[in-house]
């Protein structure tokens, strides 16, 4: 197990958190359950391009705490998925099983769009086609890392947070189960396409309206698990096709 600077800046806020009953504490300790597996399998050499997943990872965290920093500071120009989900932190009655969905919802389906296009748009057009098919893969590896950490986010996280995990599977169904098959596969997928579509566009305008959209889908998806009830909650980790074929999502 590595040392890093970015999993210690992690537990910094974490440690704070926890200690003032923040509850933004919760998704936190979860993504650097997370962080820490991938950056231990960039150290085992888990990937093809093992520098390009640790520039990932890393430009993925900025973007969290760029976020985190524009909410404390309120600053406007914080997208508003991630400024819904910090501000339902101080809402009581919100079960930590939400605030750590509402996070991963922000940061995968609006953040993660981002980072992808930062560190693709400079290289795609000059990449042959074996090493873009090498960065999806790597990307895609990604998938069975984190349903790796699943069950150590609720042995760890969750459980001590909401003991009555037994409420997770009649919202949600095993908690596990959900989230590798479902949620992680349908998101990530999404954002694959969605990061090719910013990637290989060129007009400014267009970029801004892809960037726009990106926030939207996520704010959107925030919504059917906030007030959807269980069968928001259900279709929650769809595919985008799917929600727009159920009328839950505009194209």
């Amino acid at each position: 197990m590595i040392h890093d600077p970015l999993i210690e800046r992690m537990h910094r806020y974490i440690d704070a958190w926890e200690a003032n009953g923040d509850r933004r504490a919760i998704f936190l300790a979860c993504y650097a359950l997370m962080t820490r597996n991938m950056l231990d399998s960039v150290e085992a050499g888990r990937f093809a391009d093992n520098a390009w997943m640790h520039a990932l990872t890393h430009q993925f965290a900025e973007y969290y705490f760029i976020a985190l920093e524009a909410y404390d500071h309120g600053d406007g120009r914080l997208p508003e998925v991630w400024r819904q989900a910090h501000d339902l932190t101080r809402t009581p009655h919100v079960p930590p099983l939400v605030h750590l969905l509402l996070g991963v919802n922000a940061h995968i389906n609006c953040d993660l769009i981002l980072v992808l296009d930062d560190l693709l748009r400079g290289e795609w057009d000059d990449l042959a086609p074996a090493l873009r098919d090498s960065r999806r893969n790597d990307y895609l590896l990604i998938n069975a890392i984190i349903g790796e950490t699943i069950d150590v986010v609720q042995d760890t996280v969750l459980e001590r947070c909401s003991p009555a995990m037994d409420l997770i599977d009649v919202a949600f169904g095993p908690l596990d189960e959900w989230c590798t098959s479902r949620l992680i596969r349908n998101w990530r997928r999404d954002v694959w396409e969605q990061a090719m579509a910013l990637v290989q566009t060129r007009d400014p305008q267009t970029r801004e309206i892809l960037r726009r959209q990106a926030d939207l889908g996520a704010l959107r998806r925030m919504q059917l698990v906030v007030a959807g009830g269980a069968a928001g909650a259900r279709v929650f980790g769809f595919s985008q096709r799917w929600l727009r074929r159920l009328g839950l999502m505009a194209d």
